[in-house]
């Protein structure tokens, strides 16, 4: 019976990864449409990320204390309403054509996803041997993997517009069709946003009458979050998620905008490429999870680590279509990243992970500084391919990381 429930219970929370994932990867299209129809610098871009990921920052610690308190339960049941709130939002941020409504709007999308990260993660890796969590977290976030490669491409087509106009075209247009042209742009984002809302309740209700299995610890609840942090596993995590995940939006969300600018690539064959992104970042997951099998996590995670600080560099110094082949590859090899240091962040520390999971849930929060540093050396140089040095950083950061466990492992079984 307990090998049944957990069974279902893995079954719903995968379909979570893949419904977060689906949003987040909505940002690259929303970041080109609001780009157009607002006339934005990329550093003003640069606040969609921002909007979204500075509520892991914010929710970290509250999405804990709901976990601890309430259970894994309550905390996805809370993560999804307030997931459809934020998507209903969309409807008045587009009728008073703000961009301001629309960052507030993306904020309580990403208050509710904080939530939900919090509390599916480490569910994910309690659910059957802890020996096999780290494959197992890695199997589930690969539909997260493959709503990278769905989004952008449900997204382009009933996001982004055909043949958006360039900020001087916009500039130039009469104020009267100026207001036409971002109201028609705006008002496009209403429909999939609310549909999506919809399926979110619905979800939420199937949570609601589904009964879950609980684990709480007999110790859990003593002591404050950051006592979390006496496990040095912890701390190097949440350093790494940090420097990633500024490096997976920096190279996703702008994935659209670098192939027009960079590359060359019109607008509407652009989100072909990010599509094809989200496909390698799916399969780089499933192979992930393979290799995992014969090669120890932290040893997969520094090779594909240092393979990405690679090919980033080709991204800055190379030309034409060869940059954005190299960036597209980029997905692949970070596509084990985030659920490998989680489950290493969150392995054998007990009583403390759900703490450890708030507190690397809030280093999330890369997210949103991150791409305004890439946004900034970008219009600084007016060179966006030299906003990339501050990924190249931000790799390296998590190939240290993955060095570090290595050599852990290594005096682990030296000592054996």
């Amino acid at each position: 019976m307990t090998k049944t429930r957990n069974t279902v219970a893995i079954i719903l929370i995968t379909s979570l990864f893949f419904f977060w994932g689906f949003i987040h990867n909505l940002d690259p299209i929303l970041i080109a449409h609001l780009r157009s129809a607002f006339s934005l610098t990329h550093l003003q871009a640069s606040l969609v990320d921002s909007a979204v990921f500075v509520a892991y920052l914010f929710m970290g610690i509250p999405a804990g204390i709901i976990m601890k308190k309430y259970g894994y339960k309550v905390g996805i049941l809370v993560g999804l309403i307030l997931f459809a709130v934020g998507c209903f939002l969309f409807v008045p941020a587009a009728n008073t054509m703000s961009y301001a409504f629309f960052l507030s709007a993306l904020f309580i999308v990403a208050c509710g996803i904080t939530i939900l990260e919090t509390a599916a993660n480490p569910y994910m890796t309690v659910l059957g041997d802890p020996n096999t969590a780290t494959q197992r977290l890695n199997f589930a976030q690969s539909f997260n993997g493959l709503a990278a490669f769905v989004a952008p491409i449900v997204g382009g087509a009933l996001i982004l517009s055909e043949e958006p106009l360039t900020a001087e075209q916009v500039a130039a247009l009469s104020d009267a069709d100026r207001l036409a042209y971002i109201q028609a742009e705006t008002a496009m984002v209403k429909g999939p946003y609310v549909v999506l809302g919809l399926i979110i309740l619905a979800v939420a209700l199937l949570f609601f009458f589904i009964k879950l299995p609980e684990f709480r610890d007999k110790e859990e609840g003593s002591g404050g979050f950051l006592k979390a942090f006496r496990h040095k596993n912890v701390a190097w995590a949440v350093v790494a998620q940090f420097f990633y995940v500024g490096a997976q939006v920096c190279i996703l969300s702008f994935l659209i905008v670098f192939a027009v600018e960079v590359s060359g690539i019109e607008a509407k064959d652009a989100k072909v490429y990010a599509g094809v992104a989200g496909l390698l970042f799916m399969l780089g997951r499933f192979v992930g999870t393979y290799l995992m099998r014969s090669i120890a996590p932290s040893r997969l995670l520094f090779i594909f680590a240092l393979i990405a600080t690679a090919l980033t560099f080709v991204c800055i110094f190379g030309s034409g279509k060869t940059t954005l082949y190299a960036m597209v590859a980029v997905a692949f090899f970070m596509s084990i990243m985030f659920p490998t240091i989680f489950a290493i962040g969150v392995e054998g520390i007990g009583a403390d992970t759900k703490s450890a999971s708030s507190l690397i849930i809030m280093s999330i929060v890369g997210g949103a500084i991150i791409p305004p540093v890439f946004g900034y050396i970008s219009d600084f140089t007016g060179h966006m391919q030299y906003g990339y040095f501050a990924v190249v950083v931000c790799f390296l950061v998590v190939a240290l990381f993955a060095f570090q466990q290595k050599a852990k492992l290594k005096e682990m079984n030296s000592v054996a």
